[in-house]
C-alpha cells in the first residue's frame, strides 16, 4: 500500500480528484449564484413596473395626508395578490420615511442608496439589486418609481421578495429542476474521474514499462530495450535511454577490447624487451667467460652481436616513448609551409642503399611542379620513413617500392606503394594495431616492432588526416595519405580571421 501511494500513478490521480472536487464546488457555486440571479432578473422584468402602477394607486391618498390606513388596506390587498412585496417612501436622499410591511420586523436602515434607483430609472440592464431596508447588506431586486406626496417628490421604493421569500437555498432544495442538474452535474464529475484515473493509467503504464527496463538494466541486464511506441515526449524519452544504453555497450565494449589490448600490450613490450636483453646478457656472459681465449674476430662479432640487440632497445624504447607522448597529446605539430617533394627525395635517399642491399628498386614518382604543404616537417618525415622502411621490409627480393605523390586542388596525396606479399583481408582492419604483426611466423628481428603503423597513424591524426590502406593479397599493399596544401590553408586561416 505505500508502495503505491508513493507511486507516480496515486500521485496524479489525488491531484486528479482534488482538482475535479474543486471545479465542481465552483461549479455548483457559479450554479447556484447564476440561478439566483436568474431569478432576480426574472423577477425584476416582471415587476418592473410595479412601483409604477402602486405609485399611480396611491397617490390619491398621499395628496393631503399620508393616509397609512387606506395605504395598509390597499398593501394587505396587494399582499393577497402577491405576498412577495415590501415597499417604502423615500425622499431624494434616499431617507426612508415610511414602510408598508405586512410583518412587524424592524427596519435596520434609515437610508438606501440612489445609484441603484438612478439606474434603475436610467433604464440599464437588468438585474440591478438595491439596499434592503431589512437587512444591513442584504441586496434585493426593487422596482422603483417617483410618486408625489402633499407636493413633494419622492421615491415608491418595492422589494420584490419579502423575508418569506429569501431563502435561497430553500428553494433550490425544493426545486426538481436543481436537483435533476446538481445529479447530472455530479454524475458528470464521477465519469470525469473515472475517465481521468483509466487515461493516467494507460499513460503511467509506459513509464512503469520503463522503469522495469531500466531496472533490469542496472542489474545487468545491458541487451534490455524500451518499447519506443508514439513519438511524444515519453517515446522520446525512450529513445534517448535506448541510445543511451547503446552508446554504454559499445563502450563496454570498448572498455574490454582496450583492456585485451593492454593485455597484449604488456605482454608484447615485455617479449619485446626480454628478448634483446637475453641476447645481450647472454653474449656478455660468453665473453666474460671466455676472457684471453677468443680471438680478435670472435669478440668483434660477438660485441657487433651485442651493439645490434642494443640498438633494437633503444629503438623500442623510443618508439614506445613516442608512441606514448602522441597517445596523450603531448606531441603539438608545428606546421609550417614546406616543399614536399625535397622531403621525398631526402627520405628515399636515405633508404636507397637499405633498399639496394635487400636487391630492391625504391624509386620518387614526383610532378615536375608540386605546391608547398601545409605539416610539420619534422612528423611528416617520421611517417615517410616508417612506411617507407615497413615496405623494404616486408618486399621480397627482386620487387619494387614507389614513392607516388599527386596534387590536387587543396590537398596532396601521398602514397607508399610496393610489390610485396600483400596483407590478408582479415588482417587490414588490425594492422595499425601495436605489435600487430600479419606473419607471426617472422622473428621480431625480421618483422620490426609493430609500432611504426601506428605511430604513423597517430601523427597524422594530428594533422587531421588517416592512413588508409589498400591491399590485395600476393599483388603488394599501399599506404597513402592526404596533406592540405599551403596556400589553401593560409586563405582558409585569414578567412576565419576576418569572421
Amino acid at each position: 500500500m505505500r508502495r503505491f501511494a508513493e507511486s507516480l500513478y496515486a500521485k496524479l490521480a489525488a491531484v486528479i480528484l482534488v482538482v475535479i472536487a474543486v471545479l465542481g464546488v465552483v461549479l455548483a457555486v457559479i450554479w447556484t449564484q447564476s440561478v439566483l440571479r436568474f431569478v432576480d432578473e426574472t423577477e425584476q422584468s416582471l415587476n418592473q413596473n410595479l412601483a409604477a402602477e402602486l405609485a399611480a394607486e396611491f397617490e390619491p391618498l398621499l395628496q393631503e395626508k399620508i393616509d397609512k390606513m387606506g395605504v395598509m388596506q390597499r398593501i394587505e390587498y396587494m399582499m393577497g395578490i402577491n405576498p412577495r412585496i415590501e415597499m417604502y417612501l423615500l425622499d431624494r436622499t434616499g431617507a426612508i420615511t415610511s414602510s408598508f410591511l405586512e410583518s412587524d420586523e424592524p427596519v435596520e436602515k434609515e437610508h438606501v442608496s440612489l445609484a441603484p434607483i438612478q439606474q434603475f430609472l436610467a433604464g440599464d440592464a437588468l438585474p440591478i439589486l438595491g439596499d434592503d431596508p431589512l437587512h444591513a447588506v442584504r441586496q434585493k431586486p426593487f422596482s422603483v418609481a417617483p410618486i408625489n406626496v402633499m407636493g413633494d417628490s419622492y421615491y415608491l421604493y418595492v422589494i420584490l421578495g419579502s423575508e418569506r421569500y429569501d431563502s435561497a437555498a430553500a428553494m433550490i432544495q425544493d426545486s426538481y429542476i436543481a436537483k435533476v442538474t446538481l445529479e447530472v452535474l455530479g454524475l458528470i464529475l464521477l465519469f470525469a474521474v473515472l475517465v481521468a484515473l483509466v487515461a493516467m493509467a494507460l499513460l503511467t503504464r509506459r513509464l512503469r514499462e520503463m522503469k522495469q527496463v531500466v531496472t533490469a538494466f542496472e542489474a545487468g541486464a545491458l541487451d534490455r530495450r524500451i518499447r519506443v511506441g508514439p513519438p511524444d515526449e515519453i517515446g522520446k524519452l525512450a529513445s534517448s535511454f535506448n541510445q543511451m544504453a547503446d552508446s554504454l555497450e559499445a563502450m563496454l565494449d570498448e572498455l574490454k577490447q582496450a583492456d585485451r589490448l593492454r593485455r597484449e600490450l604488456v605482454a608484447n613490450v615485455s617479449h619485446d624487451l626480454r628478448s634483446p636483453l637475453a641476447s645481450m646478457l647472454g653474449y656478455l656472459e660468453t665473453i666474460q667467460m671466455k676472457v684471453g681465449t677468443l680471438d680478435e674476430e670472435e669478440q668483434h662479432q660477438y660485441l657487433a652481436t651485442v651493439m645490434k640487440s642494443a640498438e633494437r632497445l633503444g629503438g623500442l624504447i623510443d618508439e614506445l616513448f613516442e608512441l606514448s607522448k602522441l597517445d596523450a597529446q603531448q606531441v603539438q605539430p608545428h606546421c609550417e609551409p614546406f616543399p614536399l617533394a625535397e622531403l621525398v627525395q631526402d627520405i628515399v635517399l636515405q633508404f636507397d642503399q637499405t633498399a639496394e642491399a635487400e636487391g630492391i628498386a625504391l624509386e620518387a614518382k614526383l610532378p615536375s611542379t608540386l605546391p608547398h604543404v601545409f605539416a610539420d616537417i619534422g612528423l611528416i618525415e617520421r611517417t615517410l620513413s616508417n612506411l617507407i622502411e615497413n615496405a623494404i621490409r616486408y618486399t621480397p627480393r627482386g620487387g619494387s617500392v614507389c614513392v607516388q605523390v599527386e596534387p590536387s586542388e587543396e590537398t596532396i596525396r601521398v602514397c607508399v606503394r610496393d610489390t610485396g606479399q600483400g596483407i590478408p583481408a582479415e588482417d587490414v582492419p588490425h594492422i595499425f594495431d601495436r605489435f600487430y604483426r600479419v606473419e607471426k611466423s617472422r622473428s621480431r628481428e625480421e618483422g620490426g616492432t609493430g609500432l611504426g603503423l601506428s605511430i604513423a597513424q597517430k601523427i597524422l591524426e594530428l594533422h587531421a588526416s588517416k592512413l588508409l590502406v589498400e591491399s590485395e593479397e600476393g599483388q603488394g599493399t599501399s599506404f597513402f595519405f592526404d596533406l592540405p596544401l599551403a596556400h589553401s590553408f593560409t586563405g582558409q586561416r585569414q578567412q576565419a580571421q576576418l569572421v
